[in-house]
C-alpha cells in the first residue's frame, strides 16, 4: 500500500506536468486546462459555432483573429474591444483602427450565449476571443496551440489607447517595432504575427497611399510589383472606393499558409506595414520574412508561440475583472 507521502509526491508530479511552471512556459496565472471540469464542453461549443460561421463566410476567420489582436494591444487581453459605449466611457469599436473595419462581434455573442446556457458565469469573453482566434486559424489550415485560459473581462474600455496602440497600415518598420516592444513583443513576434495577414482582406483606404502618393510626391511605392500594382488600381481608384476590399494574400486569401511571406519577396505585399518587414532595412525582420517564405513549419511554430505570448499581455486574473454575462456590457 502506497504511503501518504508517496501519494502526495505522485499527485504533485501530475499537477506539475499539467501546469508546468518554468520561465519559458509561465502563463502568469493562466492555464490551458482551466475549464476541464467547470465547463468541459467549452472548446467544442466554440469550435461548432466557428465551423458554421466560417463555412458561411470564410473571411470571418481573419476577422476573429484580428479582434483578439486589437483587444490585446489596447489594455491587455480583457475583451474591452467588445464593450459598447455607455455613460462612463467611449467604445473602442469607435476608434480609428476599428470603426467600419472590425467585424465578428455577433459570432462572439453567439458563442457566449451558448456557453451561458451550458456553463453560466464561467467562461469569460476574453477567453472566448483567445479560443476563437486559435480555432479560426486551425479551421483555415493553420497551426494548433494550447490556449492558456483564465482571463477576466474588463469593466472599462480605452478609446484613446485604441487610437494610439494599434499599428497603422502605413506604419514604418520602426513604428511597428516600437508598438510591439511596448507590449513586450520582439521582432520575431512582429514578423510571425504579421503572418496572420495570410488570411483576410483590407480596405482601399488602408493601402491607397502606396498606389498614388507614397512619399508625398504623387508617385506610387516603387516596391510594388507592376502587374499587382495595376490590379490594385482597378480596385482602389484615386478618389472614392475607400471601402472596397482586396485580399492581404492575393494567392490564397482564405488559407492559412506561408504564401504571405512569398508574396512579400515578390513585391506583392498589400500594406506598407507588410512591405517594410522586408524593405525597412532591419536585418532581423528581413531574414525572418525569407525564413518563413522558405519554411512553413518554422512560421507555424513561431506564430503559435507568439500568439500565446500576445494572449498573455496584461490579463486580468482572479478578482481584478469579472466574467460578463453579455460581452457587450459590464455586469
Amino acid at each position: 500500500m502506497a504511503s501518504l507521502g508517496l501519494v502526495i509526491f505522485i499527485l504533485s508530479c501530475a499537477i506539475f506536468q499539467a501546469f508546468p511552471v518554468s520561465s519559458s512556459n509561465n502563463y502568469g496565472g493562466l492555464f490551458p486546462e482551466l475549464y476541464q471540469f467547470s465547463c468541459p464542453q467549452a472548446n467544442e461549443i466554440v469550435m461548432s459555432v466557428l465551423e458554421e460561421a466560417i463555412a458561411k463566410d470564410p473571411r470571418m476567420a481573419a476577422s476573429l483573429l484580428r479582434l483578439h489582436f486589437h483587444d490585446c494591444f489596447v489594455q491587455g487581453c480583457d475583451a474591452s474591444i467588445l464593450l459598447d459605449k455607455n455613460s462612463a466611457f467611449k467604445s473602442e469599436k469607435e476608434a480609428g483602427p476599428n470603426k467600419n473595419s472590425l467585424r465578428g462581434y455577433e459570432v462572439i455573442d453567439e458563442i457566449k450565449a451558448k456557453l451561458e446556457q451550458v456553463c453560466p458565469h464561467t467562461v469569460s469573453c476574453a477567453d472566448i476571443l483567445a479560443l476563437a482566434a486559435r480555432d479560426s486559424v486551425v479551421l483555415s489550415g493553420g497551426p494548433y496551440w494550447e490556449v492558456p485560459l483564465g482571463r477576466r473581462d474588463s469593466k472599462t474600455a480605452n478609446f484613446n489607447k485604441a487610437n494610439v496602440n494599434i499599428p497603422a497600415p502605413n506604419s514604418t518598420i520602426q513604428n511597428l517595432i516600437n508598438l510591439f516592444n511596448k507590449q513586450g513583443l520582439n521582432e520575431q513576434d512582429l514578423v510571425a504575427l504579421s503572418g496572420g495577414h495570410t488570411i483576410g482582406m483590407a480596405r482601399c483606404v488602408s493601402f491607397k497611399q502606396r498606389l498614388y502618393n507614397q512619399k508625398g510626391d504623387n508617385l506610387p511605392d516603387v516596391t510594388l510589383e507592376k502587374t499587382y500594382y495595376n490590379g490594385l488600381k482597378s480596385i482602389c481608384p484615386t478618389s472614392g472606393g475607400d471601402n472596397n476590399i482586396s485580399p492581404l494574400d492575393v494567392a490564397s486569401p482564405i488559407r492559412f499558409d506561408n504564401t504571405y511571406f512569398k508574396l512579400l519577396l515578390w513585391g506583392k505585399g498589400l500594406l506598407n506595414s507588410d512591405e517594410v518587414l522586408l524593405t525597412g532595412k532591419v536585418k532581423k525582420t528581413k531574414e525572418l520574412v525569407k525564413s518563413y517564405a522558405e519554411n512553413e513549419a518554422i512560421f507555424f511554430l513561431h506564430f503559435a508561440k507568439s500568439m500565446v505570448k500576445m494572449g498573455n499581455i496584461n490579463p486580468l486574473t482572479e478578482l481584478k475583472g469579472e466574467i460578463r454575462k453579455n460581452c457587450r456590457r459590464i455586469n
